[in-house]
């Protein structure tokens, strides 16, 4: 990318006749449809090794006549799709360089038990609210300022991929940040956090504030 070049943000609208045709029903079948829209620059090596696929997205939802997604990735998402529209601008590097942000992300609230190395669910939301702190403090690059906080808990997240059923547990979390760890912060919004960012989940999205 080229140095006044941080990334693009795109907006996808489907009509309520494409998601209709689309047979979009779960979180798979919109990915499927929102990695539809980019290039595939990953080997099946790539793959196998989890590298990032570049492309980071969230369902926005929508009213009775349309529906959007919100992509972020590091290329152009086709310009003319098939189905929907999409509108596409660049974002630069000075967007990052603020020391504060309004913010709002979905995630897959887990985490791994040392006894018996399985990945487990958290489920109460002063639980994720403390689980959302620490692990902002230690990995992410910001600080979440509690008394700014929400979260909201959303319904499983389960669809059927590959005969298989995937369940991903949901909360929306709303609130304020500070950035702590220039680099580490570029590096969540760019690459996502937590689990399941291949389904929606993980994508940061920032609003910078001026107090």
């Amino acid at each position: 990318m080229s140095d006044d070049l941080l990334a693009y943000v795109s907006v996808l609208r489907l009509s309520r006749h494409d998601v209709k045709v689309l047979k979009i029903t779960d979180a798979y079948s919109l990915h499927k449809q929102v990695y539809g829209l980019f290039e595939d620059v990953r080997s099946n090596a790539d793959k196998n090794d989890g590298a990032s696929s570049g492309i980071l997205w969230a369902d926005k939802g929508g009213d009775f006549n349309h529906r959007h997604v919100l992509m972020l990735s590091n290329r152009k998402p086709h310009q003319t799709p098939q189905f929907g529209e999409v509108e596409t601008r660049i974002i630069k590097p000075s967007f990052v360089q603020h020391d504060r942000y309004g913010f709002e992300i979905k995630l897959n609230p887990s985490k791994r038990n040392k006894q018996t190395g399985k990945v487990e669910a958290i489920r109460k939301r002063d639980d994720i609210a403390l689980w959302a702190i620490e692990r902002a403090h230690k990995s992410w690059g910001f600080e979440i300022l509690p008394d700014h906080l929400q979260v909201t808990i959303n319904p499983a997240l389960q669809f059927v991929k590959n005969g298989q059923t995937v369940t991903h547990n949901s909360a929306h979390l709303k609130g304020e940040l500070r950035v702590t760890d220039r680099s580490a912060f570029i590096d969540s919004f760019l690459h996502g956090i937590g689990r399941g960012k291949t389904f929606g989940f993980g994508l940061l999205q920032i609003i910078p504030l001026n107090h």
